[in-house]
């Protein structure tokens, strides 16, 4: 063993570190490259990190690689850097990190290479075949002849055609070095239409277009676009001069549901350009397909959704970041990392100029603009001549609801439909009803494992936990005193229904998550919507991502009070960005819109700030909040969570934590707790967690990375489920 290197290992575990192994001999693996490993008493698949000249473990210790994997590194220096920051900064073991950037056929060892595999004939193959080397072998003879009449070989199907029993004699033939393997990747570019014409752009979009084009190397841009003034129209033409370059642009998108709409719209403008799409709703194949293309650089634009930030480029141009406000680029469990955050990072590593755009930034992207670190673009109109709508509140004191929806609102959508519009309404709480409750005793139907109450799912006969997904027939009576149990509350099938007996004969789509199951549910209700052929769309905050509804003319929030009251404190921002990106879909396409707001408090200072003086005015209003309280993003933070079945175990854990955490440096940090999760029992376990406040990020890291040291070497480490979230986006 002596002089061989060492190889420092990531396997997907939750240890906090790489693993030592020898290499395979006669190999020498390079950083980037995976290898299959003995792992425990089995075999795991690792990527090499980096090499080291001696190991911390006796050498009776260090285990050989079995094999290596790639041909080359499947990961460049770049992305295992860019990994390698994502490991220290999220304080997330470098296994699950590495693991979280590949496709999942990848981790488990399969062979990158992902075209039809084809024998082709060598030159000493060709030379064979000229001389009749193989004429007393005649099916390799004629294998020899076949191969030599095709240029880019042939497969197994075309083999067979050739001779029946071909395989032993194509074994010989690459044995005796006459031909060989190689995988023969077909893909069909979308080069089937022409290209669609690009719109002139306004003014605004002209100016935001050449200061993100005239970027030399790294350049944060924050775009902020009331919705419908063209942010995209902006990409489309910034991604058009990389293209002309022959650079690829890496487009993220915060879920699932806006990708048919906006790959439909990049592949007419470039249909030639090689554009992919990386999401979860993928099959393994199709994913591993479309990040290989990525690599090798064959696809010229990438889009996809939060774990797309790590797919490898081969010319990277431009990374865009849409409704970069989004919540879901925040990864919620596992590896809990920010994909905006981190693409930030990316382009700065790359040199590359990156683009967030939103109507309604995050108050932590205005921060930056307003600093100076980021670049502001804005779109302050509308494209066309359509205007901002107008609003209207409908004070529910007054209008009494029924089935959630009040006079005022029903007028409206009459009207709008007999116009030819389209009607939208916003309800954040699917199901029928979010409480089944008795009158006699005062019950409600409770969750067994949640702090939280079971919704009424009326067209399965169910009630199901939205927090924990446990579910069961819908009870006949209150289980306390035998009484009748009412539905209290109005969910999206409530509604659904609601308007089916009130506009009969009005094509209608509900869009969330129980309407949506399915591969294509999402794209085939957007499909009904944009067609005309749905006259009224229905749904939860799926509605607010982005989504271009050009026959809307009229959106309804039927409770605007969800959220006026949180605890949190990000909850006013969280409303008051879905209240504008779900007002700002009413009125495109040159048509005029309405907005009506349902709410037991009109006068509320938010609602009214909103509707009177916009996002930005509240926005403003919002930092000085929040600078005066010292919150993010005048301070930062990180949350330790536990949880245990028992309540007394994770604060007991945490509290332990905490004294660790005290007898670390804490100079300008605070920590909080520990404290009961505001949601305390969920899927039958009691969590709780501690909140670590600091006054700058390189103060928060160095405390951390000390910090999750000693608690990883607590006794009750390793018997308590626990995590560390580092910029937490929901403190629960």
């Amino acid at each position: 063993m002596s002089g061989d290197a060492i190889l420092k290992v990531a396997i997907d575990a939750p240890v906090m570190g790489t693993f030592d192994y020898l290499a395979p001999a006669g190999t020498s693996p390079q950083p980037g490259q995976r290898l299959r490993v003995p792992f425990r008493n089995g075999k795991r698949v690792g990527v090499v990190l980096a090499t080291a000249g001696q190991s911390t473990l006796p050498a009776s210790r260090l285990r050989r690689a079995l094999e290596v994997l790639d041909p080359e590194p499947l990961l460049d220096a770049p992305l295992l850097a860019l990994l390698d920051w994502a490991s220290g900064y999220y304080q997330h073991p470098p296994g699950e990190v590495c693991a979280t950037a590949m496709p999942r056929l990848l981790r488990h060892g399969r062979d990158a290479d992902t075209g039809r595999l084809v024998w082709q004939l060598t030159p000493a193959g060709r030379s064979a075949q000229e001389t009749g080397a193989a004429a007393r072998a005649p099916v390799q003879s004629r294998l020899l002849a076949a191969l030599a009449a095709a240029a880019d070989g042939l497969d197994a199907d075309a083999l067979a055609t050739v001779a029946a029993r071909w395989q032993p004699a194509a074994r010989e033939l690459e044995r005796r070095g006459w031909a060989r393997r190689r995988r023969h990747d077909a893909w069909e570019r979308d080069a089937a239409a022409a290209a669609e014409p690009a719109p002139m752009p306004t003014p605004a979009q002209a100016e935001a277009v050449a200061s993100i084009t005239a970027a030399d190397g790294f350049r944060p841009f924050l775009l902020q676009g009331v919705t419908g003034s063209g942010k995209t129209e902006v990409y489309l033409r910034c991604i058009a001069g990389q293209l002309a370059a022959g650079r690829q642009s890496l487009v993220l998108v915060p879920e699932i549901g806006l990708t048919p709409q906006l790959v439909a719209r990049f592949r007419r403008r470039f249909p030639d350009a090689g554009s992919v799409v990386l999401h979860s709703g993928l099959t393994d194949l199709q994913r591993l397909q479309a990040w290989q293309r990525a690599r090798a650089g064959q696809a010229g634009i990438i889009i996809g959704t939060r774990s797309a930030v790590f797919t490898p480029l081969a010319r990277p141009g431009l990374i865009v970041v849409d409704e970069e406000h989004d919540g879901s680029f925040k990864q919620q469990d596992g590896f809990r990392y920010s994909a905006r955050d981190i693409a930030v990072w990316r382009a700065r590593q790359l040199g590359v100029p990156v683009v967030l755009g939103s109507a309604t930034p995050s108050l932590e992207s205005l921060a930056n603009a307003v600093a100076g670190r980021y670049q502001r673009l804005r779109l302050p109109e509308r494209t066309g001549t359509a205007g901002h709508p107008s609003v209207h509140f409908v004070d529910l004191r007054r209008h009494v609801a029924t089935d959630g929806l009040a006079q005022p609102l029903v007028a409206a959508i009459g009207r709008h439909l007999d116009a030819g519009g389209q009607v939208l309404l916003y309800l954040n709480r699917r199901g029928y009803a979010p409480t089944l409750m008795c009158p006699g005793c005062g019950q409600c139907v409770e969750c067994g494992r949640c702090d939280a109450r079971m919704v009424l799912h009326r067209r399965e006969r169910r009630i199901s936990c939205h927090h924990c997904g446990a579910s069961r027939p819908v009870p006949e009576r209150c289980a306390a005193c035998g009484g009748e149990l009412f539905a209290v509350g109005q969910g999206t099938e409530r509604l659904e229904a609601a308007l089916g007996e009130l506009f009969s004969g009005q094509p209608l789509v509900r869009l969330d998550r129980d309407s949506t199951r399915g591969r294509d549910g999402i794209a085939q209700r957007l499909d009904e919507v944009a067609s005309g052929r749905a006259r009224i769309l229905l749904g939860t905050q799926m509605l607010t991502k982005g989504h271009d509804f050009p026959g809307v003319t009229l959106v309804g929030i039927i409770d605007a009070d969800q959220g006026l009251f949180g605890t949190d404190f990000r909850a006013a921002e969280k409303l008051a960005q879905t209240f504008v990106q779900v007002s700002g879909r009413a009125g495109r396409a040159d048509r005029p819109g309405e907005v009506y707001i349902q709410t037991l408090f009109p006068d509320h200072p938010l609602l009214q700030v909103l509707v009177r003086e916009g996002y930005e005015r509240f926005a403003e209003d919002a930092l000085a909040e929040r600078r005066a309280a010292g919150w993010p993003p005048f301070s930062f933070l990180a949350m330790l969570r536990a949880e245990a079945v028992t309540r007394e175990p994770a604060l007991a854990f945490l509290g332990r934590a905490r004294a660790a955490g005290e007898d670390c440096d804490t100079r300008d940090l605070r920590l909080l707790g520990p404290a009961p999760a505001p949601m305390e029992r969920r899927a039958g376990r009691y969590r709780a967690q501690i909140l670590v406040e600091a006054a700058s990020r390189s103060r928060l890291q160095q405390f951390l990375a000390a910090w999750r040291e000693r608690v990883a070497a607590l006794p009750e480490a390793g018997r308590t489920r626990w995590s560390l979230d580092v910029d937490p986006v929901d403190l629960f």
